[in-house]
Order: structure tokens, then C-alpha cells, then sequence
């Protein structure tokens, strides 16, 4: 794709991917425990999440969390408490979990009445010296179909979600390489 940026920032402009924006909305849109899982209560709250069922034990093995049943145990008696490495490995499996839980309810939620409305905040170029700065405005657009964006999402893979999300913005038109970056894109489901 010719509009691709190459060099994102090498005259000072900030912002961040537009894939990565809305995967942080997606990831509000689901919703979840807030605690951090260093709290016990968060930790508790997400181990009983994950350990809940005989689907979640799978589901948050195949995420990374491969601690024996009797760690387990302990970590839910109180008795013992996970290690750093571990605490990540929880939340990495949580977040894993709840996304594959959530996402068909939110992919009903984004598709339903012919999409959602999705506002694109452009890249913050106050530190971009006057001669180089680009003409670049607030967009909105209306995203009918969310399927590969949201599939890519609740996988994980951020490449794929990266290039679902740049075959959606292709419809903003010829400029539509102006928003690869953005500062944030905002929608409601």
C-alpha cells in the first residue's frame, strides 16, 4: 500500500496506531475486573474467572497459565502466592479469556443497525516544525462490518488487526493514510 508510513515521528509528531487504538477501545468496550491483579482481591477475582470451569481451565492454559491444580489450590487457599512472572502470566490469560468470551457479544453490538458511527482523532503534530505539517482533520465514518477487526482482536494478533483496521480506513478516501496513526479513535457499541 503506497500510503503506508514509513517513518512515523521522525519530525515529532505523536500519536499511536490506529489498530492500537481500537483495540484499547474494544478492550474498555469489554469491560472486566479493574483491580490490578498485584491486589489480592483482583487476583482472587481473576483466578475464580479462569478456574470457574473446565472451558475457562482449558482456555487459560492455552493462554500461557500452565501451573499445576494443586499451585492452583494454594494460590486460591491463600496459602502461597504467585510469583511476578506468574501474576503476568495470569493477567496475560485473563485478558485472553475475556476477550474470547465477549467478543460475539460485541461483534452482534458493533454490526447491529448497519455498524457503528467511529470518530478518528488525528496525530498530534504540535511538535512538527510549520513547514512540515500536514493538513489533517477530525474524521468520523461509519464501520458496517467488524468481523476481521474484532476476530483479530479477541485472538490477539495484532498484525491481523492492524491490517483489518487499515482495509477499513481505505474508506476515508485518498487521504486515508493520513489516519495509519492517530491520537484516538473513539466509538460506542
Amino acid at each position: 500500500m503506497p500510503q503506508k508510513t514509513i517513518d512515523f515521528g521522525k519530525y515529532g509528531a505523536r500519536g499511536i496506531k490506529g489498530s492500537e487504538a481500537v483495540a484499547r477501545k474494544l478492550d474498555e468496550l469489554a469491560g472486566g475486573i479493574t483491580t490490578p491483579v498485584t491486589a489480592r482481591r483482583g487476583l482472587m477475582a481473576r483466578l475464580h474467572y479462569l478456574t470457574r470451569t473446565a472451558h475457562a481451565r482449558k482456555a487459560a492454559h492455552d493462554a500461557g497459565l500452565t501451573v499445576t491444580d494443586r499451585t492452583l489450590t494454594a494460590w486460591l487457599g491463600g496459602k502461597r502466592r504467585p510469583s511476578k512472572a506468574n501474576l503476568e502470566r495470569i493477567e496475560r490469560a485473563y485478558r485472553s479469556v475475556r476477550r474470547q468470551n465477549v467478543a460475539r457479544h460485541l461483534l452482534r453490538r458493533l454490526n447491529s443497525s448497519g455498524g457503528t458511527r467511529v470518530e478518528i482523532h488525528p496525530l498530534n503534530q504540535s511538535q512538527v516544525p510549520r513547514p512540515l505539517q500536514r493538513v489533517v482533520e477530525y474524521r468520523t465514518m461509519n464501520v458496517r462490518r467488524w468481523d476481521r477487526i474484532v476476530a483479530a482482536w479477541a485472538a490477539g494478533d495484532d498484525q491481523g488487526l492492524d491490517d483489518a483496521w487499515t482495509d477499513t480506513i481505505v474508506d476515508l478516501g485518498s487521504q486515508w493514510g493520513q489516519y495509519e496513526y492517530v491520537t484516538n479513535v473513539g466509538f460506542a457499541a
